[in-house]
C-alpha cells in the first residue's frame, strides 16, 4: 500500500469522534463543549457535530451544558474481552495466583507508552487510584510495563521514550531514560520485573512475560502487594517463582513455549 492508498482509507471524521470520545476522562468526566474544543484541538461547531452523533448512537448524554459518557460505552470493552482467547484463558491461572499469594493479580498490555489492564482478580484495595479493567497507568514506572517493554521492538521502545519526558508519580520513579534502557536490558536478561513505590507510594509489584505461540510477548502478568506486607527480597524470593510458573502456564494455554529472551 502506498502512501496515498492510506490516505485515501483513513477515514479522518471517524478518527475525529474517537478522539472526542477519549477527552472524557478522570479529569474531565463532565466537560463542555468549549472544554472539549479545548481538549481536542478541534473547533466547537465540529465538537458540536461529533457530540450529537455520539448522543445518537448513546455513548453520550448532555444535560445543562455539559456532557457524560454513558455506560453504552462500556460495551466496546467488553466486545474486546470476549474476542481475545488471551483474557479468558488467563483468568483461571490469575485466580489461582491469587489464591497463592493473597494479593492482587493482573493481566496487562501496552498501548503507546501506557499499559493497560485487561484483566484483573483483586484481593486487597492497595492502591488510592481505582484500579480495574480498563486503567491506564504509564508504562516505565510499572512492573508490567517494563516487562512489555523489555521485550518490544527497539524502534517502539525509542518512540516510547522520545514521546515526552518520563513522568514522575513518586520521588523514586525512574526519570532517566538511560538509566530506563538498562533496567529494560536487565528485566530481558532475568526474565522478570519489581518496582516498588514508582507509580505510588507504598505500591510493591512483580510482573513476567506472557507469550503466543510465536514467541511475542503479548502480556505482562503481575502481583501486586504493599511495601507494609513484603519488600522487594521477599517478593523476589516468594512471589517471582510463582509468578513466572503462571506466566508460563498461559503461555502453554496459548500454544506457546516459555523462553529466556
Amino acid at each position: 500500500m502506498t502512501a496515498a492508498d492510506g490516505d485515501r482509507d483513513h477515514v479522518q471524521s471517524l478518527e475525529r469522534g474517537i478522539t472526542v470520545l477519549l477527552a472524557f476522562d478522570a479529569e474531565h468526566p463532565n466537560p463542555t463543549l468549549a472544554e472539549l474544543a479545548q481538549l481536542t484541538g478541534f473547533s466547537r461547531p465540529a465538537v458540536r457535530r461529533f457530540l450529537i452523533t455520539l448522543e445518537r448512537m448513546g455513548y453520550v448524554r448532555g444535560a445543562g451544558g455539559r456532557w457524560s459518557l454513558t455506560p453504552r460505552v462500556l460495551a466496546i470493552g467488553q466486545h474486546y474481552t470476549a474476542s481475545h482467547a488471551l483474557i479468558e484463558l488467563a483468568q483461571p491461572h490469575l485466580l489461582h495466583l491469587a489464591e497463592q499469594t493473597q494479593e492482587s493479580a493482573s493481566l496487562a498490555t501496552l498501548d503507546g507508552d501506557e499499559v493497560v489492564y485487561v484483566a484483573r482478580v483483586p484481593v486487597r484495595r492497595i492502591m488510592s487510584i481505582n484500579v480495574s479493567v480498563g486503567t491506564r497507568v504509564p508504562a516505565h514506572a510499572t512492573s508490567m510495563g517494563r516487562v512489555l517493554l523489555a521485550w518490544a521492538p527497539t524502534e517502539q521502545v525509542d518512540d516510547v521514550l522520545a514521546r515526552h519526558p518520563l513522568a514522575a508519580p513518586t520521588p523514586n520513579t525512574v526519570t532517566d531514560v538511560g538509566v530506563l534502557r538498562a533496567t529494560l536490558a536487565e528485566v530481558h536478561r532475568q526474565g522478570w520485573s519489581v518496582v516498588s513505590e514508582e507509580l505510588e507510594t507504598g505500591l510493591l509489584s512483580a510482573s513476567a512475560p506472557v507469550r503466543d505461540r510465536s514467541g511475542a510477548v503479548v502480556a505482562a502478568l503481575a502481583s501486586s502487594t504493599s511495601t507494609g506486607r513484603s519488600t522487594v527480597e521477599q517478593l523476589e524470593r516468594d512471589v517471582v517463582p510463582l509468578l513466572v510458573e503462571t506466566a508460563d502456564r498461559i503461555t502453554a494455554d496459548l500454544g506457546g513455549t516459555a523462553r529466556a529472551s
